[in-house]
């Protein structure tokens, strides 16, 4: 894909999340992988490739299903690799997009988990 955004203003947009204590981070040797998100809404979640298949993201997801009733995300269409993940763990596909409302310009899903109530 390419950079929307330069350096610094990604930097500032993780301070933001970073300052509010919206970011959770795994660690061994380095990090590992992370979850940033504002409230209920997961802005991203990343597991580096060596670490994938571990149940890692895994946790961090249920870390936030802890701290919350419902999560919502967007990812690609094309990402079927991460719909396959959320998908496994509740979430459920609320809306599509042509993309025109998103900074890569890239057709999108709205996927949302919920708790159950019971």
């Amino acid at each position: 894909m390419p950079r929307l955004h330069t350096r610094a203003e990604e930097i500032a947009f993780a301070d933001r999340l970073i300052a509010q204590n919206w970011v959770n981070v795994f660690e061994r040797t380095g990090i590992e992988a992370f979850i940033a998100r504002q409230g209920s809404k997961i802005h991203a979640l990343y597991v580096s490739s060596p670490a994938q298949g571990h149940g890692i993201g895994t946790r961090l997801l249920n870390h936030a299903k802890s701290q919350n009733d419902t999560l919502e995300l967007w990812t690609f269409q094309k990402n079927l690799r991460a719909q396959q993940f959320y998908t496994r763990h509740g979430f459920i596909e609320k809306s599509r997009t042509d993309g025109r409302g998103n900074d890569e310009k890239l057709p999108d899903i709205l996927l949302k988990w919920q708790r159950n109530k019971g």
